[in-house]
């Protein structure tokens, strides 16, 4: 999406810079994006960290463009449950998750930060509660799940879990990073679909082979394609113009 015959900006990542180069920032823009991943099965032929992926070269890319401050990423979320044990994957209670945030939103909030962007590419109800309703002092805190973006129709579902919306994007991504020889593509029952459509998100049913939807049909393509449109949505809508707290992306 950018012209490799122009020198890029590179993201403001807070780790690497001093508190006065930080307060420096600030002073010019106050804002802070805080990427939120997961660490959870995505099915067997992605990598745990598939939502943690997605949604760092997001704020990687919008910090750049923007010249907006980055915080480390958290990596652990509230994961869907399942029937199933996964090596690797791992989860926090919802309370965690919120405390977590909380002290580190009023941390930086006592440092000079006023707006925080909290963005994940995860849509766990419990997961989500959990970083929206957090209670700075003063500071507005916009929590964004970058699949409630209304996205272009893919396999036909909601885009779910490993399949055609998720394959797609890390293929585009870093496509070593997937293995598309493993992916199973899992039909979920209608109840269980119609569930994911609304929004809801709920167990991982039993048989499935932790994902949901179709990953054969993905591509690096159709990757390229929801990257820019999920991009281009939450720049326009968070970045380049003022956003009232009630609107939708």
């Amino acid at each position: 999406m950018n012209d490799s015959s122009v020198p890029q900006r590179q993201p403001l990542l807070l780790k690497y810079l001093t508190p006065g180069e930080v307060g420096k920032h600030l002073e010019r823009d106050p804002r802070l994006i805080v990427p939120v991943g997961t660490t959870e099965q995505h099915g067997p032929h992605l990598p745990l960290g598939c939502d943690t992926i997605i949604v760092e070269r997001l704020a990687d890319e919008l910090s750049a463009e923007f010249e907006v401050l980055r915080a480390p990423t958290i990596e652990y979320g509230v994961n869907a449950p399942t029937a199933s044990r996964y090596p690797g994957s791992a989860s926090v209670h919802r309370k965690t998750l919120h405390r977590l945030l909380n002290d580190l939103v009023g941390s930086w909030e006592a440092g000079g930060v006023d707006q925080f962007i909290i963005l994940t590419a995860h849509g766990v109800d419990p997961h989500l509660e959990a970083l929206s309703t957090l209670h700075p002092t003063r500071a507005t805190v916009r929590a964004v799940d970058i699949f409630a973006v209304p996205l272009p129709k893919a396999d036909g579902t909601a885009p779910i879990h490993g399949g055609e919306v998720d394959t797609s994007l890390l293929l585009y991504i870093d496509g070593s990073l997937v293995h598309p020889d493993e992916a199973r593509d899992y039909f979920p029952s209608p109840a269980v679909e119609r569930r994911y459509q609304r929004g809801a998100r709920g167990a991982i049913p039993r048989g499935s082979p932790g994902s949901l939807g179709r990953p054969s049909l993905a591509s690096a393509e159709k990757g390229e394609q929801l990257y820019d449109y999920i991009y281009d949505r939450i720049a326009t809508r968070l970045f380049r113009q003022p956003v009232d707290s009630g609107d939708a992306l």
